[in-house]
């Protein structure tokens, strides 16, 4: 059933979240900090019995230069001669990498594919293989109470500096044309997708499905589901804490990476979506700074379009990619 709001007042709809006076400075030196650190991509190819297709196990420098683990999928035969464009793609919530015969699509379609780990996730329902090293205060189980004491020690700020570097670590492979590249994820990865637009300069698309870590005020009000549920549980215990929370969330929400974003942007939304309602996929689509499309379906919940969705991305990555 419907949950959120219909036609004209999504369309219309801006959000609740609160812009921090330094957020540009937040990010700015947060991203100059990490970028301290050599970027150091390792590329490893790996057998996997595949013959159309070549897969490397590779590690880059993410946040405060930990490793992250990420596969780079091919097509076979693919040299430095020849750089293909490429699609960096990060991974929905309790996800990790999987294995690396699991996600074929992109580099089937002639591109390079580099499928980041979410450090720290990765046993919900694909296996992951970078832990987060950092600590942090009493949380609620899962992440999105993890270090939310302040932006500095929040979660999202070093899985977002992750994703920064995985643009970083794609332009650095000498298989990758490093002015061909577009982001993509769904859910948590469509979040990471968007805040990687408003602050990585030169992408060729961004491709945000059903995104998560949107209009956190909202979100975290409007539905029970987690993991925003996470958020509400957490200030059933912590009950002086709502502005502190929404103060550090404010920092790592997709409205405001994407009024910083100036790449194409194609979005999609569920109408039925309890787990990111549309109405905030729409604060961040209303926001974005560049050309930008929505793709809605009508009776879906947080699957999304799925297969369908894959269909219709194909020739949108081709015409910016090409």
């Amino acid at each position: 059933m419907y949950t959120d709001m219909t036609g004209p007042e999504l369309h219309a709809y801006r959000g609740s979240v609160v812009e921090p006076d330094d957020f540009d400075h937040f990010w700015t030196t947060t991203l100059a900090d990490a970028r301290q650190h050599p970027i150091d991509v390792a590329v490893d190819r790996v057998a996997t019995g595949l013959t159309t297709l070549d897969t490397y196990d590779v590690t880059f420098a993410g946040w405060a230069g930990q490793r992250i683990h990420a596969w780079l999928t091919v097509p076979a035969g693919t040299s430095p001669d020849a750089p293909l464009p490429a699609v960096v793609e990060y991974i929905g919530y309790g996800g990790g990498r999987g294995l690396p015969t699991e996600q074929l699509l992109w580099a089937s379609a002639g591109y390079a594919h580099l499928l980041m780990d979410t450090r720290g996730q990765g046993s919900g329902w694909s296996v992951g293989d970078t832990p987060d090293p950092d600590g942090s205060g009493p949380a609620v189980p899962g992440v999105m109470t993890r270090g939310i004491e302040s932006p500095e020690t929040y979660y999202y700020r070093r899985l977002t500096t992750d994703a920064v570097r995985a643009v970083d670590a794609a332009r650095a492979i000498d298989l990758v044309d490093p002015a061909r590249v577009a982001v993509l994820g769904v859910s948590q990865g469509g979040g990471m997708a968007i805040a990687v637009s408003g602050l990585v300069e030169g992408l060729a698309g961004v491709f945000p499905r059903v995104p998560f870590l949107c209009d956190f005020p909202r979100g975290t009000t409007i539905t029970d589901a987690y993991p925003y549920r996470e958020i509400a549980q957490y200030l059933t215990v912590h009950r002086t804490g709502r502005d502190q929370v929404f103060g550090t969330l404010a920092y790592f929400d997709g409205v405001l990476h994407a009024a910083r974003a100036t790449a194409p942007a194609w979005y999609s939304t569920a109408l039925m979506d309890p787990t990111c309602p549309p109405s905030t996929v729409y604060a961040a689509y209303n926001a974005h700074g560049g050309p930008k499309e929505m793709t809605v379906w009508e009776f879906n919940g947080h699957e999304g379009g799925g297969a369908h969705e894959d269909v219709e991305t194909l020739p949108r990555l081709r015409s910016v990619l090409s």
